[in-house]
């Protein structure tokens, strides 16, 4: 039995419909991450799952028990907010004390879940400390810990790093992974826009758009076989290339045509009918590399941007490119810029989209 079932949920305000035909099972032990453009609905989906939004269609299922119309409460389910949301006059303890205390705990239970919690989160040495003598980062630690304290089936956090700076930001999505490790049992759902966020914390990740799930799957499942081109674009940064063109033989290989005026293989088959499709070919930045003459693609370079390990080429757009095309290299490349510069690929790293959907997946 699924720890958390979505089945056919929807949500709509009035007429104005935000959700639809949402479909999930969320097993014990996973942390799903919700991604998607702003305005998807990925923290509408959140705050249904929390109690904090009516559900308007479907059924939601924790541990085979329907939620619908139980209060937040009453769901066992600990929410991480954006904002710490600490009260400013209690200390550390008190904070993660206070849920406790309002659920009439005994003051041993409530002792142990603290300092058990203080561990994990390595606060010990802070309890006794006001939020306001705190980091961002040691005070978002302070928030997880009063989600913890409650033992809940669900945590869900929603972009709760989203208030750090950068260095803070990695070292407290760390402390996230190292969280999960600890709490192997326990069922984490995570709301962000932060590529790495989701790449690097997801067992699978689910991508929302136009109201509804796109794809779910684990990270470099979606990054290497997207379903179509939006989650092909919107996973991984900077985003997957697309090259407009036309299919000229298939079979166990393909080959385009690109309008562009270069010609690629890809390692994805295709069958007969496909002969003479206009279609689209995707290939990462980083699965580009420079090449005498031929290949996929010749263009040249607007602008550089040399980032030591790794330099990106920006490629003058042309009227047969929706985008200009990016290439990252690895290493330095210097005096590229407003040069002709002639980029292939492997054939194995080369997606073929119809009308917009991968051809793994029609």
């Amino acid at each position: 039995m699924a720890e958390l079932l979505i089945q056919d949920v929807g949500k709509s305000y009035g007429d104005i419909e935000v959700l639809h035909d949402i479909n999930l099972e969320v097993e014990k032990g996973e942390f799903i991450v919700f991604v998607g453009p702003s305005g998807c609905g990925k923290s509408t989906l959140l705050r249904m799952i929390a109690g904090l939004e009516k559900i308007t269609t479907g059924k939601l299922m924790i541990e085979g028990e329907l939620m619908n119309d139980v209060p937040p409460a009453q769901r066992r389910i600990a929410m991480v907010f954006q904002s710490y949301a600490l009260y400013p006059h209690m200390t550390v303890r008190e904070n993660m004390e206070f849920s406790l205390k309002l659920a009439k705990k005994s003051k041993d239970e409530i002792k142990a879940s603290v300092d058990n919690a203080a561990k994990i989160l390595q606060l010990e040495e802070y309890l006794d400390r006001l939020p306001k003598a705190l980091s961002g980062g040691q005070r978002q630690r302070v928030a997880i810990g009063r989600a913890i304290v409650r033992n809940p089936k669900v945590f869900l956090f929603d972009e709760p790093l989203s208030n750090l700076d950068a260095a803070l930001r990695v070292a407290t999505r760390i402390e996230i992974a190292k969280l999960k490790q600890d709490m192997p049992d326990t069922t984490m759902i995570y709301v962000t826009h932060d590529q790495v966020e989701a790449m690097t914390l997801a067992s699978r990740i689910v991508v929302l758009h136009g109201q509804t799930i796109e794809q779910v799957g684990p990270p470099l499942v979606l990054y290497e076989n997207p379903c179509n081109e939006f989650v092909a674009q919107f996973i991984g940064s900077p985003a997957m290339n697309l090259f407009p063109g036309v299919i000229v033989d298939t079979g166990e290989e393909t080959t385009v045509k690109l309008h562009s005026g270069g010609v690629t293989k890809s390692s994805v088959s295709s069958t007969e009918d496909l002969l003479n499709r206009e279609v689209n070919v995707g290939i990462r930045p980083e699965d580009l590399f420079t090449t005498d003459g031929g290949g996929v693609y010749t263009g040249k370079v607007d602008i550089t941007e040399a980032l030591g390990e790794i330099t990106l080429l920006y490629f003058e757009k042309t009227a047969s490119e929706k985008e200009g095309i990016i290439a990252k290299l690895n290493g330095i490349h210097s005096g590229l810029s407003g040069t002709n510069v002639s980029l292939s690929a492997n054939p194995s790293k080369v997606l073929i989209f119809a009308n917009g959907k991968s051809l793994n997946y029609i």
